[in-house]
């Protein structure tokens, strides 16, 4: 099929196969969307900081500081997604990275605490509503998947003087780190200073507050070692 020859090519991936037919109006609405995006991505693709290949640019994105942005092949950026790279090293996507309906990114909260940014690997796929801040900086690997609702937060504000208000004690900064090859379950919160390491499952709804090690299935309020892959 011309379309699935199409998208191998611009993945690059020889192994890349629909499982279920489409109707002919099915890939005419798919196709038409995709060239809508693309012409609302050579748009911004002229702001960034560098762009490698195609840019799908979903309905009502926006993008802010957008010079610190730099994208690889492919990217797609859906519906409402909202991105502000203002930060020390912005905001760094790899090739055939997708970035789902109405996900915030940003990597700088209070404008006098600069943010560190986000870096995210080729192939990872981030779903509906996810918000990353950055304050801290966040590093996601290759071929992450995330369900919808995830939350990675990579900054704290300091509380323990108790003649100053919390908001008067500034912050500390904790970078997050997601390994390659991880599955990280919907509605998932990360806090900052955690290590995921690579081939890591995150269950629906964890709230991981220290770091893992590779190949960890972690689960629970806080997160805690279910088991190890490979493990009988």
């Amino acid at each position: 099929m011309m379309i699935e020859k199409l998208i191998k090519t611009l993945k690059n991936d020889p192994n890349y196969k629909w499982e279920s037919p489409h109707s002919s109006r099915d890939l005419f609405s798919i196709a038409w969307i995709r060239l809508i995006q693309v012409t609302r991505g050579l748009f911004l693709k002229l702001f960034l900081k560098k762009s490698k290949g195609l840019l799908f640019r979903g309905s009502h994105v926006k993008v802010r500081h957008a010079y610190k942005i730099t994208a690889g092949k492919n990217l797609i950026l859906e519906d409402n997604v909202s991105v502000n790279a203002l930060s020390e090293n912005g905001i760094s996507f790899g090739d055939n990275v997708s970035i789902a309906r109405d996900s915030i990114l940003f990597c700088t909260g209070i404008i006098a605490y600069r943010g560190k940014g986000i870096s995210i690997g080729d192939r990872t796929g981030i779903s509906a509503r996810a918000y990353f801040a950055g304050q801290g900086g966040i590093t996601i690997g290759n071929d992450v998947i995330m369900g919808p609702n995830v939350q990675v937060f990579s900054e704290n504000h300091l509380y323990n003087d108790m003649s100053l208000t919390i908001k008067e004690q500034g912050v500390t900064k904790q970078s997050v780190s997601i390994g390659n090859n991880c599955w990280v379950g919907a509605g998932s919160t990360i806090l900052a200073g955690v290590t995921i390491g690579d081939g890591c499952v995150v269950a629906a709804g964890s709230v991981v507050t220290k770091s893992f090690a590779a190949n960890s299935v972690i689960a629970g309020v806080p997160a805690k070692l279910i088991k190890t892959r490979g493990e009988n």
